[in-house]
């Protein structure tokens, strides 16, 4: 079953692209350690998070050609087609397809003089938060800038995540395994959860199971998206990531750069809170 977060953000860029879609192709794609990205032919770059870990297929020549088969060919195609992949099995292409779509929204926004939302540039999605120690929070993924704060401020808070051995031996004792998302979820006051989620299709379950109300905010490159779809679900907030300077920006992923090799050189954070909170 599609991720429906995905099937209707890429209806609202097509719908608001229209015919300039068929004009625009991929000049330029990377898989980066941390990061994939792509450049647009219109000038525009997105990110995606590279899921390093849901490859374990590519071990060797043979698994990994039959992994990225469309290698050496990437640069040229239409968007559609990446779009296209944003809904494929295969996790690579699904990667580039998002990183695509990231891309394509910062189309949009340049099409969007009076768009009903402020994207708040320089801003990280933590930094809204306003932690109350009584309340119960919920972290999905490995957050560590919030888990800090969480500890810090000696919050009731579980952190739910697919491996363990990304948290240390003081963050342990929030740990709670995926399947019990179901029971901790519902419960959460604040629910601070990684974009990442977007990759392996568990968002909307996710957001299917917070209460009403709830402080719900979504975070990293991979949702650097039209947020429409996010607040029809409740999310209150969305942190991402913009490119300014794509053939910069893709150049330093290809080394293996992270966050703190590209902010504030080539690509700045952004945050867009859902209009009309109460």
């Amino acid at each position: 079953m599609k991720n429906k977060i995905l099937v209707e953000t890429v209806d609202h860029v097509r719908t608001i692209l229209g015919d300039r879609l068929e004009q625009i192709s991929v000049e330029r794609a990377v898989f980066g350690l941390f990061f994939s990205g792509v450049k647009l032919s219109d000038g525009h770059g997105g990110l995606c998070f590279t899921p390093i870990k849901s490859i374990p297929q590519a071990v060797c020549c043979p698994s990994s050609a039959k992994a990225m088969p469309l290698s050496g060919k990437l640069s040229g195609r239409s968007v559609q087609s990446y779009l296209q992949d944003i809904f494929s099995d295969n996790i690579l292409k699904k990667t580039l397809g998002i990183a695509t779509l990231n891309a394509l929204s910062a189309s949009c926004w340049e099409l969007m003089p009076n768009k009903p939302y402020t994207l708040e540039l320089g801003m990280d999605a933590f930094d809204n938060i306003v932690i109350e120690p009584e309340k119960k929070t919920v972290v999905v993924g490995a957050l560590i800038p919030m888990i800090r704060r969480l500890i810090a401020a000696k919050a009731q808070f579980h952190i739910l995540e697919l491996d363990p051995a990304t948290l240390k031996p003081n963050e342990m004792q929030y740990y709670a395994a995926p399947d019990r998302a179901q029971e901790l979820v519902p419960q959460a006051d604040l629910l601070v959860i990684t974009g990442t989620t977007m990759i392996n299709d568990t968002l909307p379950e996710l957001l299917s199971l917070a209460k009403p109300g709830v402080q719900i905010v979504i975070t990293g490159p991979t949702v650097s998206m039209l947020p429409d779809a996010f607040w029809k679900r409740g999310v209150t907030s969305l942190g991402g990531i913009i490119v300014t300077k794509p053939d910069e920006l893709l150049d330093i992923i290809s080394e293996g750069g992270s966050g703190y090799h590209f902010f504030g050189k080539s690509a700045e954070m952004f945050v867009i809170n859902r209009p009309n909170i109460k």
